[in-house]
């Protein structure tokens, strides 16, 4: 702690004496959760590309697995050494992080959550981010409106892990209050009483997660037949489970991501509906805000209503259904990453 403390004075007495906003070239921080995962290779393309057009230089860092909390604090006291204009970071840890984010804003560096918010979100500058809270109300509605008489469902949530994360909080609480669940404190999961749930697990967001949860899921109830995934991957690993049971025709599988092989599984059935981010957007973005705040010393501001500036959101699904704004695989095709 006495070294980071120190590490941030003195990179701050170096940005008093030459600020970002006066060097020759604006250094922009990214620091993603993983470098593998496809959508974190998106947003670092729409970095990379962004910076290239504005002449800045791009700094990129990421942990070696998702959760990796060390890895990210070390690479905000980097930046702030190198004297970055702004780091725009996913956080793993969104409180575990707020005091080292603190002190990198203390030091004049402006920082960008993009995707998943801090807690509390004013921990950082500005959040580019999708609504992700509506992003699963869009899944949970729509698998509510294709059930038709939910009295019977038989719901699982596969999760990403048990640190409640904001993003898995808003997407699972989402999806819930879409299905018509009363979550009672829709800041939290794992509290809801409705019998219709059978129960939550993690995945890390990964394949191999996702086939591990639903056969833990299965062995709770094998008559689980709706599934909310945390993202994509988790999804592709549920439906081998399922698979492998015999099970995957009974189970209704929703999710949220957008890249092209969770698309392509929506087309081919396995994925029911997705709902779509954008992360080479959230990207771009803050590059472009990082750089206007090193010229001009202006932060970006939010969506109205809204604590975040919110980069968009689509329900992806080739069964729409009335009162749910949907657009087809085609048209997701076009738009999809990784």
């Amino acid at each position: 702690m006495l070294r980071t403390k120190l590490l941030i004075s003195t990179a701050f007495a170096g940005l008093l004496a030459t600020s970002p906003a006066l060097a020759d070239e604006v250094i922009v921080g990214l620091i993603t959760k993983t470098s593998t995962n496809p959508f974190f290779v998106k947003m670092k393309e729409g970095a990379e590309e962004k910076a290239a057009e504005l002449g800045a230089e791009l700094r990129s860092f990421a942990g070696k697995y998702d959760g990796d909390n060390e890895a990210q604090i070390e690479a905000i006291e980097s930046l702030v050494a190198a004297g970055a204009a702004g780091i725009l970071i996913t956080p793993s840890d969104p409180a575990g992080l707020a005091d080292t984010v603190q002190r990198a804003r203390e030091a004049g560096v402006l920082v960008i959550a993009l995707d998943t918010p801090f807690d509390p979100v004013d921990a950082a500058d500005a959040t580019f981010a999708t609504d992700n809270r509506k992003a699963g109300l869009l899944i949970g509605e729509w698998a509510a409106a294709t059930m038709g008489d939910t009295s019977d469902a038989k719901i699982a949530t596969l999760d990403l892990s048990e640190a409640q994360i904001t993003v898995d909080v808003l997407r699972n609480q989402g999806f819930l209050e879409g299905f018509g669940v009363d979550v009672n404190d829709p800041n939290a999961m794992y509290d809801e009483d409705d019998p219709r749930i059978v129960g939550g697990d993690t995945t890390l967001g990964a394949e191999e997660g996702g086939r591990t949860a639903m056969e833990n899921l299965l062995q709770v109830d094998p008559g689980i037949n709706v599934v909310h995934t945390i993202n994509e991957p988790a999804a592709a690993g549920a439906y081998e489970a399922l698979r492998a049971f015999g099970l995957e025709d009974q189970v209704l599988i929703v999710s949220v991501d957008g890249g092209c092989p969770g698309v392509q599984n929506v087309q081919e059935g396995i994925i029911g509906a997705t709902s779509m981010q954008f992360p080479l957007r959230m990207a771009s973005m803050g590059v472009e805000a990082v750089v206007t705040f090193a010229e001009t010393g202006e932060k970006p501001g939010t969506t109205e209503g809204l604590d975040f500036f919110d980069t968009g959101v689509e329900l992806v699904t080739d069964q729409p259904v009335e009162g749910v704004p949907s657009i087809t695989t085609e048209e997701a095709l076009t738009k999809c990453w990784g």
